[in-house]
């Protein structure tokens, strides 16, 4: 198990939705920092259900090692309903699933990292924390702007400017591929960990939870689950290659 720690940081927060990723960034923070809070957002998100798992998620954390526990601090959950009401998504009104014509799908919901980073600094600062972790990636995504490096590179320093503060953000899913992500989580907490994000853990788009899949529950078509099923096929390929 993974165990660096980052003495020169007061402490993380850690944007965490209870999906795969936000589980896997928990973890990673875990592991680094001898403080870590959580943050989450309800935005009239259509997959709710995220919402409703995430204090099972956060509490079988604590449970994989006692120094987890020890670290992991308060969880605080935002209304950001003003984001759904503004925006006209897959992610926020009953809708099909579907390219649009500027070449995104219609699950990107603008703004929404930008607006989450912020209100997350903005609680960072309060709460004496000077590392944002989120699970951004522009590896194996479904090509929102708002989850690419330079994004997030711009965003650091517009907060630190607009702050007169000296915070990082972290994303360190950022050129990893879902299958690394899964094994990522296996170097942290082992297949513990694993089972647990596997099980426990919601990612689907539609907000199903039905059937547990081998990679987890979902509906098994959208994109959020076709990443997560593919990159847990690949990840259990890539160990049956290396035993």
């Amino acid at each position: 198990m993974t165990t660096t720690q980052d003495a020169k940081t007061k402490g993380a927060l850690v944007l965490f939705s209870g999906g795969q990723d936000s589980t896997t960034c928990a973890a990673w923070a875990l592991a680094r920092y001898e403080r870590v809070e959580t943050i989450g957002f309800d935005y009239g998100q259509r997959h709710a259900v995220e919402l409703e798992v995430r204090p099972q998620v956060l509490a079988a954390l604590r449970g994989i090692a006692p120094q987890w526990d020890a670290r992991l601090g308060e969880d605080h959950m935002i209304d950001l309903s003003l984001l759904g009401q503004i925006s006209d998504t897959s992610l926020t009104r009953d809708m099909a699933i579907a390219m649009q014509e500027n070449g995104l799908p219609n699950t990107f919901v603008p703004g929404r990292n930008l607006l989450f980073m912020m209100v997350a600094a903005t609680l960072a600062y309060r709460r004496g924390l000077d590392v944002l972790v989120g699970g951004m990636c522009e590896t194996d995504y479904s090509g929102y702007p708002d989850c690419r490096n330079d994004t997030m590179q711009s965003l650091e320093q517009s907060i630190n400017l607009g702050m007169a503060t000296d915070m990082r953000i972290e994303t360190p899913l950022m050129w990893i591929d879902k299958a690394a992500t899964w094994e990522m989580a296996r170097e942290l907490g082992g297949d513990a960990l694993v089972e647990m994000i596997r099980v426990d853990t919601h990612t689907c788009y539609l907000g199903e939870r039905g059937a547990l899949h081998d990679w987890g529950h979902g509906c098994g078509q959208c994109p959020a689950c076709d990443l997560r099923a593919r990159g847990w096929r690949a990840f259990q390929a890539r160990r049956a290659e290396a035993s």
